[in-house]
């Protein structure tokens, strides 16, 4: 405990630091929500960033902080009446965002929002509509933004075509003798691999724009209320340069899934349409007035997209030996990759229900 509080004690917050206690269910980085006395005082929530990932800190640091410096100043002014709550960065006092400690770790310091809660899994169709009003409305208020503004945190993050030649590497290396109990799902990738290149291509032809995205959209990344109102996006350390259609399309991966993300039972995992629905009309709402044609036209694809390139990469760390992501048992990885690859499936299947609700919902929006 001590270690914790002294590295909050590393930043310039208000009161003293009393205790921790560890939070959220992210992949990457390490989080803690510090009690502060006396009660009633502002908490705070202090990240060990995952360095091994985000490799250069202070340009990753640059990024949330013009990012929340425009959307704060948008909520102060109060501009249509917005419901978001100020996240904020916490100096450091080395005249920094962010502290290095003496075992070459980083951590950095938000205010915590009070009552806040997320959830992992979206428990009705009135919290998918308000999750996409939550996203869509992120990217409305950054629409105005110069994405070349912003450093790539991760280089070619959602690139298919730099994803498939990792993909492939690993595959022809077999570093830990995987290859051969995953035949299924490497067989699974190939089949569908030319399909997965059509964003990339739209966007590097400029028929869809680059734009300031968050590119981890996972529902758990939106806090709520205690009245189930979206007030805040977190986990913007991949905010950057990208399309759209990544953030809608991871949004739906995790928020219209019957199944949890790392869910064993194939069977409980499909695409839940009304959940679907709901979502796309919250985040059109919100962020459809900002979108082109070429956008909207390929929502319903991007869904099965990101879906894809994230069980993608989830048997990459699989075959790779569990390098990136967080496990908590043995092939966690490929369970991770094959509730995916269902959820892919189970889209393919639904894709002309998928397609004609956004065909709807962009008809109401016009």
């Amino acid at each position: 405990m001590t270690g914790i509080l002294n590295i909050a004690e590393q930043f310039f917050i208000e009161g003293i630091p009393t205790g921790f206690e560890k939070t959220g269910s992210g992949h990457i980085n390490d989080s803690y929500r510090i009690k502060i006395s006396p009660a009633g005082s502002q908490e705070y929530l202090l990240q060990r960033i995952n360095h091994q990932i985000f490799t250069d800190i202070p340009a990753l640091t640059d990024n949330i902080l013009k990012v929340t410096k425009h959307i704060s100043e948008k909520i102060n002014s109060n501009e249509a009446g917005l419901p978001f709550c100020d996240l904020r960065l916490i100096p450091a006092r080395n005249n920094c965002f962010f502290y290095k400690d003496k075992d070459g770790n980083y951590w950095r310091m938000f205010n915590f929002i009070e009552g806040s809660r997320s959830f992992d899994l979206v428990p009705g169709p009135e919290l998918a509509y308000e999750g996409g009003k939550a996203f869509g409305l992120f990217l409305q208020l950054t629409s105005d933004m110069d994405a070349s503004g912003l450093a790539e945190t991760i280089r070619d993050f959602h690139n298919m075509e730099t994803r498939i030649e990792a993909f492939h590497r690993v595959c022809a290396d077999d570093p830990r003798d995987r290859v051969a109990g995953a035949g299924n799902e490497i067989m699974f990738i190939e089949e569908r691999s030319e399909e997965m290149h059509t964003i990339l291509k739209l966007g590097r032809s400029g028929q869809i724009p680059l734009r300031v995205t968050h590119n981890d959209t996972k529902f758990n990344n939106i806090l709520f209320d205690k009245q189930n109102k979206a007030i805040c996006i977190v986990d913007l350390d991949t905010v950057m340069p990208g399309y759209v259609l990544y953030d809608f399309g991871d949004a739906i991966r995790t928020g219209a899934n019957t199944g949890a993300e790392d869910e064993a039972d194939l069977q409980k995992v499909n695409i839940n349409l009304v959940l679907f629905s709901a979502y796309s009309k919250g985040f059109l709402e919100a962020a459809g007035k900002s979108l082109t044609l070429a956008e909207k036209s390929q929502l319903a694809f991007s869904a099965r997209f990101m879906t894809f390139i994230i069980g993608l990469r989830f048997l990459t760390d699989y075959l790779a030996g569990d390098t990136y992501y967080k496990t908590h048992f043995p092939g966690h990885n490929l369970q991770r990759a094959r509730t995916q690859f269902r959820l892919v499936k189970s889209m393919e299947e639904n894709a002309a229900a998928m397609e004609a609700i956004i065909y709807d919902l962009c008809k109401k929006s016009n």
